[in-house]
């Protein structure tokens, strides 16, 4: 179906989410149609911020908002579903359009299977009725399926639309890009240079697919990296928790901006702990880049600075190969902690594969490498 006639039917001129490969057709139609218009636009730095988001639209104007993201965002959005739009409570109506990742019979990567099998039933869990777009759901279907939600959101109860692999599609071509020269890859193959025999905890999306990649280049085994395939927006938090219970092993967090921005109060508790054998680095692109490139909020603020007001003794922002040699190199012989931002250009190799071994393999090996550290 063609993302103008469903948008037609749905009928909302309020739009708020998190990005989804799924979803591509819908996040490129919204930056064509409003860009970043908050008006009428917002990306949002979470599912759940995206929920309250909403909710303050409706408040606002009486009108209905949609609230779009990938389904490994409903655990961001239970609380606010439940506790804030839920018709026991503020009965705030809201039409969530939610990318089916691991749908099942359709072949995705491991961190969606599990996802997959619950998404329909978390919607359940929460009263939120569901309806599934395929790619075979004609405009009557969906038609009736929303006159039926109407009846629901008039009495102030959320809805969903759950879309399938390849149910929506847009003609426009939409191209993203910013000012930035260094490739995330050539940034995180200085990281790995500089970091040898270290730990590293990367990211969810393409950093740690060329994490992995990386180590298979060099002939490496991948024993001292943890590939954070899931759970968008903790990985600082995961080296966190290595950091302060290995003092004897120096860690490096490979980060996002989309992901340091979903869950930015981690940085606040890094800074709090503050481990000296803790290195943080933020790949900035500006960009949700794994999932079509929509712009983050990050080009707008300074991270370097939060970071700084955080707590964390020593924080950068470099711009070039050399800046960053240099900056990568500091933090290695340094005794404190440091936050290191990389301004990164949007874009990666067309050929880039994935990890292939299970996460289960990667947690084993992991694992493994550090046990035999105390044994030894």
């Amino acid at each position: 179906m063609k993302i103008e006639k469903f948008t037609e039917i749905i009928g909302a001129d309020f739009y708020t989410g998190v990005p989804d490969s799924q979803l591509k057709a819908l996040c490129n139609y919204l930056i064509h149609t409003y860009g970043t218009d908050p008006k009428h636009h917002v990306i949002a730095a979470n599912e759940g911020n995206a929920a309250a988001l909403a909710a303050g639209y409706h408040l606002a104007t009486g009108r209905i908002p949609v609230v779009y993201m990938q389904n490994s965002g409903e655990g961001n959005i239970i609380n606010p579903a439940a506790s804030l739009l839920n018709d026991k409570v503020y009965a705030i109506p809201v039409v969530f359009v939610v990318g089916w990742r691991g749908e099942p019979g359709v072949h995705d990567e491991p961190q969606h299977i599990y996802q997959g099998e619950v998404t329909r039933k978390l919607l359940d869990v929460m009263g939120i009725p569901s309806f599934v777009v395929t790619k075979e759901t004609g405009e009557t279907e969906l038609k009736e399926a929303m006159d039926r939600f109407r009846k629901e959101l008039e009495e102030g109860k959320d809805v969903a639309f759950v879309i399938s692999k390849g149910a929506l599609s847009y003609d426009q071509k939409v191209t993203y890009q910013n000012p930035y020269q260094m490739k995330r890859e050539e940034i995180i193959r200085q990281i790995v240079k500089t970091a040898g025999e270290d730990l590293i905890v990367s990211t969810t999306g393409k950093a740690s697919r060329e994490l992995f990649e990386i180590r298979e280049q060099n002939g490496q085994g991948h024993g001292s990296d943890f590939l954070t395939v899931g759970s968008m927006g903790h990985s600082s938090s995961i080296a966190l928790g290595v950091a302060l219970h290995r003092k004897d092993r120096r860690v490096w967090c490979i980060d996002g901006d989309g992901a340091a921005l979903m869950h930015m109060g981690a940085m606040a508790v890094i800074g709090a702990n503050r481990p000296d054998n803790l290195v943080h680095v933020v790949i900035n692109n500006e960009a949700h880049e794994t999932v079509g490139g929509m712009p983050t909020s990050a080009a707008a603020i300074d991270l370097t600075a939060i970071a700084a007001a955080c707590g964390y003794p020593h924080t950068v922002c470099v711009n070039t190969p050399q800046e960053l040699e240099k900056e990568l190199a500091a933090a290695k012989e340094r005794k404190e902690m440091s936050f290191i931002e990389v301004r990164s250009a949007i874009g990666a190799r067309d050929d880039l594969g994935r990890p292939t071994t299970s996460a289960v393999d990667n947690k084993k090996a992991f694992m493994a490498s550090l046990a035999e550290e105390h044994e030894s």
